[in-house]
C-alpha cells in the first residue's frame, strides 16, 4: 500500500468496456511525511475519493481485487481515504 493525494481526474471517450462507469483519478504518491514522492499515476477509484484527499492505493495484481468477481484491467487502485497519519517519534 502507498500513500497519495488526488490531484486530478481523467476523462476518456474510448476505453475498455470493463472500465465503463469506473472513475479514473490522478494520484500524486506521497512519502510518510506527506511530501510528494515520484511521478503521478492514474488509478481506478474503489472508494469514492475526491480532489485533494489523502488516500492509500495499491498496485499490481492486487489492484483488481476490490472489484472481484469482475476482472478489471488496472495497475493501480485507490482502496482507502486517509483521515490522519501518525508517525511515532
Amino acid at each position: 500500500m502507498h500513500l497519495g493525494r488526488i490531484i486530478g481526474n481523467v476523462v476518456c471517450t474510448m476505453k475498455d468496456p470493463a472500465l465503463v462507469g469506473q472513475k479514473l483519478l490522478i494520484v500524486q504518491p506521497l512519502d510518510r511525511k506527506g511530501r510528494d514522492k515520484g511521478r503521478p499515476v492514474i488509478a481506478l477509484d474503489a472508494v469514492g475519493a475526491g480532489s485533494g484527499e489523502t488516500i492509500y492505493w495499491c498496485r499490481g495484481k492486487e489492484a483488481s481485487f476490490p472489484f472481484q468477481p469482475a476482472n478489471l484491467p488496472t495497475e493501480a487502485t485507490i482502496v482507502g481515504i486517509v483521515d490522519s497519519v501518525n508517525i511515532p517519534s
